[in-house]
This record gives structure tokens, sequence and C-alpha cells, in this order.
């Protein structure tokens, strides 16, 4: 599959959040969406990074947005992370990695030489019609609903 840019139609995708429920892209027509992909879940960064878009949530849904994590982990390990971190927003299962394929970020990484298969930490913000407004691939963990605030005044 090509690479995805700016200004591409976001590929649609259904897929179960923690709670076993049905969520699809299509479900947020009219919203803007910031789908953010992360390795795994209980790791420091994306506990980081989740954590983060909680206690950001609030702000970012007055603004108009709605925030799903996707990440190849069980429904059951999101309940647990969700639970453990009070995360107000759904977490994707994408265990048959169909998502991660569509969206260009299941890739080969490299950790202390051994080479391997990931999710490429990406955030996509997406406009209301469904089309891709900014990519962001160097996610600052610390500070992830602060960088998309500062592209968006930009």
């Amino acid at each position: 599959m090509a690479e995805l840019k700016v200004g591409d139609k976001a590929p649609q995708f259904t897929s179960k959040n923690q709670n076993g429920e049905e969520i699809k892209l299509s479900d947020f027509q009219g919203k803007k969406v910031i789908l953010y992909f992360y390795p795994k879940d209980n790791t420091p960064g994306c506990t980081t990074e989740a954590c983060n878009f909680r206690d950001n949530y609030q702000s970012l849904l007055k603004d108009g947005f709605e925030v799903i994590g996707v990440s190849i982990d069980s429904e059951q390990s999101h309940q647990k992370f969700i639970s453990k971190f009070e995360l107000p927003f759904n977490l994707l299962s994408d265990e048959d990695k169909k998502i991660v394929e569509d969206y260009g970020v299941w890739v080969e990484k490299n950790m202390y030489g051994k080479k391997y298969m990931g999710t490429a930490r990406t955030t996509f913000i997406i406009d209301e019609k469904g089309i891709i407004q900014h990519i962001i691939k160097k996610v600052d963990n610390k500070n992830a609903s602060q960088q998309i605030r500062d592209l968006l005044v930009q």
C-alpha cells in the first residue's frame, strides 16, 4: 500500500473496542478525529502518551475532537490499560493488523540490533469529512495533545 499523505481520504476501518463494541471510522463523520497508533499497552512511552490524551481529553472534546487509540493488543489488554489509568476514550484492538497495515504504521523496527515488525507510534488528525489533515510521525509522548494543538494554529 502506498504511504498515506496529508489530503488523502483516511482508510475506513471497523474494529472492536475494549468492550467488544464495533467501532467504525464512519461513526465519527462530522467530527474531527485524533487517531493515534501506539506499540503496546502498559509500556512507559505508550502510558505517557495515553495519559496525556486523558489529561487533555475534555478540552479536546470541547474543540470538537474525538480521540481513538489503536494497537495490536487484545480487548482484554485494553480493558486493563483503561482501568489502570482511567482512560476516557476508546482503544481499538487490531489483532489481525489490518488497520496498522492500511495506515502504513506496521513497519520493521530495530532494537539493540534485532529487527522485528511493530507499530510505529504515529498520530493522524482526520477532519469532519474523513480527510487526513496532519500526520505526526515524531510523537512527543509527554506533550502529544499540545503537539496537535500547535499544528492546528499554524
